[in-house]
């Protein structure tokens, strides 16, 4: 699968989803994807990750958003030159789609901003030509 990355704010997001074959069902229409994202706070100053929001589209074009506080149960806090690295998953029903989102982050100063989640593929590569 391939990587994705972007840069905004000075904050770089990298994206590394993986296909869980042994969590996967074709006959049962289920298919599990992890994604491994590292966010690096490349500016000058401490940053806090307040919420996320995904956009996640399946093979039919069906789209699903999700938004919560944080990521994996929390808001990390970024010193300049920090990163902060979770692994989480996303189900879905076909055997393609993608996921894109935006993490809302809040400067040390109090400045609120958003960060792109650059989108990337999930697939089964069995599925895939």
């Amino acid at each position: 699968m391939r990587h994705a990355h972007a840069v905004t704010h000075q904050i770089a997001i990298d994206v590394e989803p993986r296909f869980l074959r042994e969590h996967s069902s074709a006959d049962d229409g289920q298919w599990l994807f992890a994604y491994h994202i590292t966010i690096s706070n490349q500016s000058a100053e401490e940053v806090t990750l307040i919420s996320r929001e995904w956009v996640i589209t399946n093979g039919h074009g069906r789209v699903e958003h999700v938004r919560g506080p944080g990521v994996v149960g929390v808001q990390p806090r970024l010193a300049p030159g920090q990163a902060f690295r979770y692994t989480s998953g996303c189900p879905l029903d076909t055997a393609v789609g993608s996921m894109a989102g935006t993490y809302h982050m809040r400067s040390a100063t109090g400045r609120e901003f958003a960060v792109d989640i650059p989108e990337f593929a999930l697939f089964d590569p069995d599925c895939v030509n």
